[in-house]
């Protein structure tokens, strides 16, 4: 049981994981593989001629940057009820190519519901990998036709573990080849052939991006519808008046409408009705309306988000809207001239290898970029270092004289600092001494001073000597003798500078700092 659910959980984790990747992949890859072909930047012509019982409308379209405009439309009517001729087709085609100036030879033929045979059929999900072949096989089943006289083209509704569903339209090649080979006569290749239903159901899915449509277009003789799921066809309605008033046709065309709404609701969808009513009856107009009990859009009296030459009630709608289906990459429009063979579509290697390639210099160049930009920042740095070098040994040289010449003068101001000056003491004893003083001996060392001569009076002297700055303990070192001869004592005396010996920076006791 644990090891059950440590396997659930395991794969839980693995789900999730892979469903993130692909998040994150998905969106990568579409940039890698971009193409400049690409539906959202190239640039697509389409010219379309629509068959339908009384007229044919030709419509010429442009898709530039995923916008769709209608650049010509044509209309020509014939005998009421009659489908045209090969040749009215090719001489109208080339007419209305003319007027719009199109280039483009090729051409969609859209041809009238009841031209061609369209259904759903199921199959084992074991044919899904040669699914071309069986419905080949399986046409003469599927159609009144087998697969070498039709043209016809499939797509898979739905594909669960057992059964695939199918649409499948079908129309018979004889019906269409005089048509096909007059273009051809006259220079106009076919590229397409499809159904107006299914260029409608594209028209209506456009006109207001609806997944899920009804459509149904209603004239005096009959009319013809289709339930639209996801821009596929999936069930069709058409039938014609044969008698009756507007009530009694309203209540057909709601009845068979209402088929389609219920086989909505079994696919659990709520489409919206869309409708184009070429009938005038304004009474038919009004009952419809009003029987309608789903959103019902009206075809040509509101918006349709396309750009065309002509209001929308002249619009030939079958024409525009095969335009609308071969240039828009969300319609899901069949080609019957595949019958059944789908090539997929190859991603462009040559770009995604160049956009990768380009992709990997520039986040090598952005790892490298950094690297050499500071290379090349600290060679400068370098070089400006080398230029400065001879100038720092200057400077280093001047520097260590200003210091050598800093400390002599430091050693002289110290010396200075501790001893007095011998001409400041000079100086002293000159203006201390009396003038009939004179001295005959001077001894200056570097803490004492000795002095001898001759004063008239010598103890004044020690008082004199005693009120100097430099000088303290000032006393005799003899006693005084009394020189008759020169009528003055003789005397020697000592004292010692003051300051001398304390410590540097120390000034004398009478020196103002």
């Amino acid at each position: 049981m644990t090891e059950t659910i440590a396997i659930k959980k395991l794969t839980t984790i693995a789900s999730d994981a892979t469903r993130k990747l692909q998040r994150i992949w998905m969106p990568l890859w579409r940039v890698l593989s971009f193409s400049p072909a690409d539906d959202l930047i190239s640039t697509e012509k389409n010219l379309s001629v629509a068959i339908q019982r009384g007229s044919l409308s030709i419509a010429y379209g442009i898709r530039f940057l995923s916008r769709i405009t209608i650049r010509g439309v044509r209309e020509y009517f014939f005998e009421e009820g009659r489908y045209p001729h090969p040749k009215e087709i090719v001489s109208s085609l080339a007419l209305a190519a003319s007027e719009f100036g199109a280039v483009k030879k090729d051409v969609i033929l859209s041809i009238p519901k009841a031209w061609s045979v369209i259904r759903t059929a199921e199959f084992p999900s074991t044919i899904k990998e040669n699914i071309s072949a069986v419905v080949s096989y399986e046409m003469d089943r599927l159609t009144p036709f087998n697969s070498e006289e039709v043209f016809y083209d499939f797509r898979v509704l739905r594909d669960n573990d057992e059964r695939l569903t199918l649409l499948l339209m079908a129309t018979k090649m004889e019906t269409l080849r005089p048509y096909i080979d007059a273009l051809k006569e006259d220079g106009f290749g076919v590229r397409g052939i499809t159904v107006n239903l299914s260029g409608m159901a594209a028209l209506c899915r456009y006109m207001d991006d609806r997944a899920d449509h009804i459509f149904v277009e209603i004239d005096e003789k009959g009319y013809e519808g289709a339930l639209s799921v996801e821009g596929n066809i999936t069930h069709t309605i058409s039938d014609n008046f044969i008698a009756g008033d507007d009530k009694t046709k309203t209540d057909k065309i709601s009845e068979d409408i209402k088929s389609l709404v219920d086989a909505a609701k079994v696919q659990g969808k709520s489409p919206q009705v869309a409708a184009l009513l070429k009938d005038k009856s304004p009474t038919l107009r009004e009952l419809f309306k009003l029987k309608s009990n789903l959103p019902l859009k009206i075809i040509g009296e509101t918006d349709m988000r396309l750009r065309t030459p002509v209001p929308y009630k002249e619009i030939p709608y079958a024409a525009v809207g095969s335009v609308i289906q071969s240039l828009w990459p969300k319609a899901k429009g069949l080609n019957l001239l595949d019958r059944g063979v789908h090539e997929k579509q190859k991603t462009p290697i040559l770009p995604t290898v160049i956009l990768m390639l380009a992709t990997a210099v520039l986040f090598i160049l952005y790892m490298i970029a950094p690297l050499k930009v500071e290379k090349n920042r600290l060679s400068l740095i370098s070089s400006q270092i080398e230029q400065k070098k001879e100038e720092v040994r200057k400077v280093e040289s001047l520097k260590k004289e200003s210091d050598e010449i800093s400390a002599e003068i430091n050693t002289i101001n110290d010396f200075k600092k501790d001893r007095h000056m011998t001409l400041d003491i000079f100086k002293e004893l000159t203006s201390i001494l009396p003038k009939t003083t004179w001295l005959t001996k001077l001894r200056i060392t570097g803490t004492t001073v000795d002095i001898e001569g001759y004063a008239s009076s010598a103890p004044e002297l020690l008082s004199k000597l005693e009120t100097s700055k430099y000088f303290k303990k000032v006393e005799f070192a003899s006693s005084t003798i009394r020189d008759i001869r020169m009528n003055s004592e003789k005397f020697t005396i000592k004292m010692e500078l003051e300051g001398a010996g304390k410590n540097e920076g120390e000034k004398p006791k009478d020196e103002k700092k």
